[in-house]
């Protein structure tokens, strides 16, 4: 009996012990999103745009080779005609004046822009300002009402696990409210230059983009931007949103300037490796491994070598390479920074006064890169080269289009359904800006064990099709 009694005691005081602990660390699940969604709904917007599409409809199942002589014959037959395309996608009020926060890719070649705000009356909209490297656009609704707004929280006290809701226009039926947590942070999926994602289950689709991600006080802490969807079935629980700290202050600098003012190193880097980090006498491969500097630049003019290890910028150590374009692009110009670098195996300091990005060359080589140049996609055995103004206004593409033209297709290609002269504007549901970031996200499908590409045409008659194309 006194043993028993012993037990009994002894499981009871495990009871007390575990329990009360498991209890005061896991925050309950809300009873209830309604009055939070109740609270939001009028300051998430519905998005549609308009542009029109010129296309030579062909109807005949051939086409006649330049120069035939039935050419001129069956010309008639192949007058363009015109239509209105329409896409839809989701925003949110910052101002009472009407300041409407969206995805680049929303608003992009858009030649009317249209809000609706809880889900009843229609504005119109104009744009602000863009910043296609980090998806964001600024628009102003035309109206002398005032808008109910939300602002954004600090997306740096996020925690894996927290809840999040999102509210959107998936698919057309706006006002859509759904819930999860966070999955993850920090994310890069190869999407944007500064990818930086915040992961969520909250279920994600089609017309979401550009939607807030809310946390429970009601704070924007992300914009939601893109899903993972094998075979384009919709959501499976893996969203992805931009971070309110990093977008907020590229929304503030396109309402102030309309444009974005990034600061500036001058560095072209690398990964640094293992065996670079032995080599280096660094106890762990980490830092931003110099390979170039561009001349007259900001780390020019402040001594930094090809060679040098990055191992902090303004305070911050940088654990690894893509960090470093990121905090120098959140600086402001102007900023003098330290900047500690490893050379000879010792840690040196540098100050640097850091440029303005969009005012370098290599900024502005990269927005207008040299339409002419081929460029070979080994993986896929074609060539192609950047669309230009030229090949929009020829061909009566809607303008703001981007994309590859194919100039060559070798022999065993498994782009079989694609023409010389075709223009690829879209991979995986995803524009192509040029030829490298077509290449680019071409060998990071592979390299991510992708076995199929889905890719958006327009062909020689101009007619956009989508096609999919097996790798393996």
């Amino acid at each position: 009996m006194k043993n028993y009694r012993k037990f009994i005691n002894f499981t009871l005081v495990l009871f007390f012990l575990i329990f009360p602990i498991s209890s005061t660390q896991a925050k309950t699940a809300p009873a209830s999103f309604a009055d939070l969604a109740e609270k939001l709904m009028p300051s998430v917007v519905n998005i549609s745009t308009t542009q029109t599409i010129k296309t030579t409809s062909n109807p005949f199942p051939f086409q006649f080779p330049p120069g035939s002589p039935f050419e001129d014959m069956f010309k008639e037959f192949n007058k363009p005609t015109e239509r209105k395309a329409t896409a839809l996608g989701s925003g949110f009020i910052i101002d009472k004046k009407g300041l409407v926060v969206t995805n680049n890719h929303v608003i992009q070649g858009a030649e009317d822009i249209f809000v609706s705000v809880n889900g009843s009356k229609e504005y119109k909209a104009k744009v602000i300002g863009t910043d296609p490297y980090m998806d964001l656009a600024v628009l102003q609704i035309e109206s002398n009402e005032e808008f109910q707004t939300v602002s954004f929280g600090d997306s740096d006290k996020a925690r894996v696990g927290d809840w999040v809701i999102a509210i959107g226009n998936p698919f057309g039926f706006g006002g859509t409210v759904t819930s999860g947590i966070i999955s993850s942070r920090n994310r890069d999926i190869g999407l944007t230059r500064y990818d930086d994602f915040i992961q969520t289950d909250a279920s994600i689709n089609q017309g979401n983009s550009g939607g807030p991600l809310f946390n429970l006080d009601g704070e924007v802490i992300g914009i939601n931007t893109a899903i993972i969807a094998p075979g384009q079935s919709g959501s499976i629980g893996i969203g992805f949103a931009i971070p309110a700290n990093p977008a907020s202050n590229v929304i503030n600098q396109l309402i102030k300037f309309g444009e974005t003012k990034r600061g500036w190193l001058g560095v072209r880097i690398q990964e640094v490796t293992k065996e670079i980090a032995e080599l280096e006498k660094l106890k762990n491969p980490k830092g931003a491994l110099v390979a170039s500097v561009a001349e007259n630049s900001p780390a020019d003019k402040a001594g930094i070598k090809a060679g040098d290890i990055i191992l902090e910028f303004d305070g911050k150590k940088i654990e690894t390479m893509r960090q470093l374009p990121k905090l120098v692009a959140q600086s402001k110009v102007g900023k003098r920074v330290i900047v500690k670098i490893w050379r000879s195996q010792k840690l040196i300091s540098k100050k640097v006064l850091l440029g303005r990005l969009e005012s370098s060359k290599e900024f502005k080589a990269e927005a207008k890169p040299d339409s002419s140049k081929d460029v070979v996609i080994e993986d896929l055995k074609i060539s192609v080269r950047n669309l230009d103004k030229s090949d929009i206004e020829k061909r009566s593409l809607p303008k703001n289009t981007t994309g590859v033209v194919v100039t060559k297709i070798d022999a065993g290609s498994p782009l079989i359904f694609v023409s010389v002269n075709d223009v690829i504007v879209e991979l995986q549901k995803k524009k192509i800006r040029n030829s490298s970031h077509f290449l680019n996200s071409v060998k990071d499908i592979i390299n991510k064990g992708g076995e199929t590409l889905y890719i958006a045409i327009y062909n020689a008659s101009n007619q956009r099709s989508y096609i999919t194309v097996k790798l393996k």
